[in-house]
């Protein structure tokens, strides 16, 4: 008997220690779930980091082009005028509007939070190295943009606060933007890629009169793009329909910019080249013409577009020598033979038409002739 009470004892305590450590693991993986949750909750909260995989997909197609695939490369300095309608999505919304930031909004952002690097403006070159890197707080002091140490700061992951009241993005009214023209011999084309981006700062002195521009550092396109393909935007007034992102924008050449500068041995700038803004205007027009016209270069015309050519500068070196009557001369024949044809046509109305006429003259004469011969 005494070994059977043992048994159920043994038995009792062992089924009571069984329910004691249900319910611990029960509570441990409730509050692993919460855990996940507020986690989860906490992440969505913030922006999506763009990981390593991301950054190196928007890289891999302009590493995979070997030197000898590039024919031809021409560095192309711009500026882009935000007043100008075409160019006014990169300045609108003016406030963070449902998820939506202008693009000087969405750089500071990621400065702030130490996700994007940036690098210092030198007049007249661009060195995106470590030793030019930028300290995001001697830029904030620069501009005197206010702001607060975030938490988790350190000297090695710097990251800062910054109110949407506190961000200049009304006085950044223009960009600077390093565009690379490429002839890829491996598909045959002439394409545009942006390098860098630099946000321009238009703010007037203490006594008022004109704003005065200051670039205020570089970024490299490659690091931003990933963060631009995230965020729409919509460019027509008629579609309020965000159908296309910033890279779209600028990889689709969709902006508006002045040429001041191209790449050259002695790294002067169009205005120093051309201090005459009407030759100023025209080079900028030269140098455009040709990066449009390049690839049409690149193939044999026909037989007859070269004689449309060579029509055309021949009606064009008449006009510039003032002699309007060899031009005259070719266009008359044609004016000529549609106004003889014209004649020719208007005489066959008037014969046909006059025709039936003599018929019914002599049909009714008849009777009245016989009429008399009868008499």
């Amino acid at each position: 008997m005494k070994i059977i009470r043992y048994t159920i004892t043994a038995c009792i305590v062992a089924a009571i220690a069984l329910s004691i450590t249900a319910q611990d693991n029960n509570t441990s993986s409730a509050g692993s779930v919460s855990r996940r949750t507020d986690r989860n909750s906490r992440n969505a909260d913030q922006p999506s980091a763009i990981t390593e995989r991301m950054q190196g997909f928007y890289e891999a197609s302009d590493d995979a082009l070997s030197e000898g695939d590039i024919q031809y490369l021409r560095v192309i300095y711009r500026q882009i005028d935000l007043e100008n309608d075409t160019n006014a999505c990169l300045y609108f919304p003016e406030e963070p509007i449902e998820g939506q930031e202008n693009l000087f909004r969405i750089i500071m952002r990621l400065m702030a939070d130490n996700q994007l690097k940036a690098y210092e403006y030198l007049d007249g070159r661009e060195v995106f190295t470590e030793q030019y890197q930028l300290k995001v707080r001697d830029m904030l002091d620069r501009f005197h943009v206010i702001y607060q140490e975030a938490r988790g700061y350190s000297e090695k992951n710097p990251r800062f606060v910054i109110e949407e009241a506190d961000v200049p993005s009304n006085e950044v009214l223009s960009y600077y933007v390093i565009e690379e023209w490429r002839y890829d011999t491996r598909y045959n084309r002439l394409k545009m890629s942006i390098q860098a981006i630099c946000p321009v700062l238009h703010r007037a002195g203490d006594f008022g009169g004109d704003a005065i521009r200051y670039p205020m550092f570089w970024v490299k396109y490659s690091d931003l793009r990933p963060y631009l393909t995230t965020q729409g935007i919509f460019v027509d007034d008629s579609n309020n329909l965000p159908t296309y992102t910033y890279d779209d924008f600028f990889n689709l050449n969709m902006y508006t910019g002045e040429i001041y500068k191209t790449r050259n041995l002695r790294n002067r700038s169009m205005s120093q080249i051309y201090p005459d803004p009407d030759d100023r205007r025209r080079a900028c027009d030269s140098i455009q013409a040709s990066l449009d016209s390049f690839e049409q270069r690149l193939w044999t015309p026909t037989r007859e577009e070269l004689q449309a050519r060579a029509e055309a500068q021949a009606q064009a070196e008449a006009l510039a020598n003032g002699d309007s009557t060899s031009v005259q001369q070719q266009k008359q024949p044609a004016r000529s033979t549609r106004s003889s044809s014209r004649r020719n046509n208007s005489r066959r109305e008037n014969t046909q038409q006059q025709r039936p006429s003599n018929n019914n003259s002599s049909a009714s004469s008849a009777p009245t002739r016989s009429v008399r011969r009868r008499r």
